[in-house]
């Protein structure tokens, strides 16, 4: 949670203090800061320096602005050279293929990738860069306009993904003032005076306008944003309580209950689904009146519908294949025309075979290898103790499986991938042995002595 501290005019002590709410005892840690060569980047770079933190900088020069692009590589390069601060420089080149459009976009992706880079090979613990109330107050506008909510509105975070922003809370004018006590030099963009972008249009229309609206506007907007957050702190909670009571774990899965989230309003539906990934607001509703065994898909999520069980099954673990086939016999070795086989001793998890079972096969009518494997589609057997044949979608619904145990069952199957058994629950009669069998092959999934 953000802290709100009494006087905001920018100087060392405060500063300290708004570092020391960021992170637990500042000194003891290592930064990489982003400074571009403007004021507030500078102003930062200062900070750190005055305040004896160890950091090193990182700077990108585009090319965007030509000879003023090196112009503020100069003054970065200068202030390092000084202070001996360790400089990270990345140059863009024609390999990072510029866009005719959406620059901004671009531009970003290329550093925060080269800032995270340096951060790995020089074990640097947080990035920090220079936003500051000026640019809340564009963001709060920018949200405000994309009907954004109460996260949109609460700004940019003072803390967030190891991002800090110590300069969060003071004005442009305070930074501009501490440069100039200080005779900190720094570069103006001078892009930044054209209106090309909605940010600069914010920032040079609509921004002077509403300064005239009070005398300490931008003191209030920052209570605001203070209140803000607290609210979105205190929501955060409530909502993550409601989760709480309303779903479980199992098996590394999420599962929530369809009948008590239906219930909750759909903002709170909303603030919990978007949590995996779901978050287009004309595709919740379909989630609630959706038939058994529809699943909708995020970016990191599947979620599975199944009676009243929402299931979230991360896309790491449901494209984990490592797992999902094991070979059990390539060779058959008989001893007494028999061989047999302990599940336990071939698998790593057995939890999902929580039934025991022994399971007798005619081995000369077995094509190998015999492996375990996930449900196919198309999968069909001879249910041993039933007549004809049975898709095994069809067999696990007759059983009233939830998608997820369907997903955790093994497949007995052979060479040719035929069905040989549901583990633990049926067998395929067509390849049980009998008193007729030469080669007995037993399958079980306990340890006994040897039959």
């Amino acid at each position: 949670m953000q802290k709100e501290t009494g006087s905001f005019m920018l100087e060392k002590w405060n500063f300290v203090q708004q570092l020391e709410n960021l992170v637990a005892s500042p000194s003891e840690h290592t930064y990489l800061l982003a400074v571009s060569g403007g004021a507030d980047s500078m102003v930062l770079a200062h900070l750190f320096k005055l305040t004896g933190q160890r950091f090193a900088i990182a700077h990108i020069n585009y090319g965007l602005r030509g000879e003023d692009s090196e112009l503020d590589q100069k003054v970065v390069q200068d202030f390092c050279d000084r202070f001996n601060i360790h400089l990270h420089l990345y140059t863009v080149t024609e390999k990072d293929r510029k866009p005719e459009h959406s620059i901004q976009l671009w531009a970003r992706e290329i550093r925060y990738r080269f800032f995270r880079e340096v951060q790995d090979q020089h074990q640097l613990e947080f990035l920090v860069t220079a936003h500051h109330l000026n640019d809340q107050l564009e963001t709060f506008i920018i949200n405000l306009s994309k009907a954004a909510g109460i996260r949109g509105l609460s700004g940019i975070p003072a803390s967030a993904n190891g991002i800090i922003r110590p300069l969060l809370s003071f004005s442009k004018e305070e930074i501009y003032r501490f440069a100039q006590i200080n005779g900190i030099e720094y570069r103006e963009d001078k892009s930044n005076a054209k209106n090309d972008y909605l940010r600069n249009s914010i920032r040079n229309e609509i921004v002077p306008k509403l300064m005239t609206t009070h005398d300490d506007f931008l003191g209030n907007f920052r209570k605001s944003i203070f209140y803000l957050n607290q609210a979105k702190d205190f929501v955060d909670e409530q909502i993550s309580a409601i989760e709480k009571q309303i779903s479980f774990f199992n098996k590394g899965c999420k599962i929530l209950s369809k009948k008590q989230l239906s219930r909750q309003s759909d903002f709170v539906k909303f603030e919990i689904l978007k949590k995996y990934g779901f978050t287009a607001e004309e595709e919740i509703p379909k989630i609630f009146t959706a038939e058994n065994g529809s699943v909708f898909f995020s970016k990191d999520y599947q979620l599975t519908v199944y009676r009243d069980e929402l299931t979230f099954i991360p896309e790491d673990e449901k494209h984990n294949k490592s797992d999902d086939r094991v070979i059990l016999v390539e060779n058959f070795d008989f001893s007494e025309n028999r061989m047999v086989i302990n599940l336990e001793d071939n698998i790593k998890s057995t939890e999902e075979m929580d039934v025991a079972f022994e399971w007798y096969f005619d081995a000369e009518k077995l094509k190998l290898p015999l492996k375990l494997r996930r449900q196919m589609d198309g999968d069909e057997f001879f249910p041993s103790g039933f007549s004809g044949k049975k898709k095994v979608s069809k067999f696990f619904r007759d059983e009233k499986l939830s998608i997820l145990a369907r997903q955790k069952i093994w497949i007995l199957a052979d060479g040719d991938n035929t069905v040989l058994g549901i583990v633990p629950l049926r067998q395929d009669r067509r390849y049980e042995g009998d008193e007729k069998t030469n080669k007995i092959l037993k399958i079980f999934n306990k340890r006994q002595n040897e039959i």
